[in-house]
């Protein structure tokens, strides 16, 4: 009832298991770890914030006819060569 027949443990999978969850007693600070850290928790968060403060004011998405730019200041058209 309480079983669906006899499991047999393997030895290595369960010291991985035991390594996996007792992992951060043994975490230390190394250079790379730390660089990874620097990396995710402030240099991609400033980079995406950067680029949204850039564009937010950049285009108009509501309400654009057709034929009309989506930039709020559209650049200036070419020059016809005649």
């Amino acid at each position: 009832m309480g079983g669906h027949g006899y499991v047999k443990h393997d030895p290595a999978i369960e010291r991985w298991n035991v390594m996996r969850e007792d992992v951060y007693k043994h975490f230390k600070f190394t250079s790379r770890a730390a660089m990874i850290s620097i990396v995710g928790l402030f240099v991609f968060p400033a980079s995406i914030y950067w680029i949204s403060a850039n564009t937010d004011l950049r285009w108009k998405w509501g309400g654009v006819r057709k034929g009309q730019p989506l930039a709020i200041k559209p650049s200036e058209p070419a020059p016809e060569a005649e």
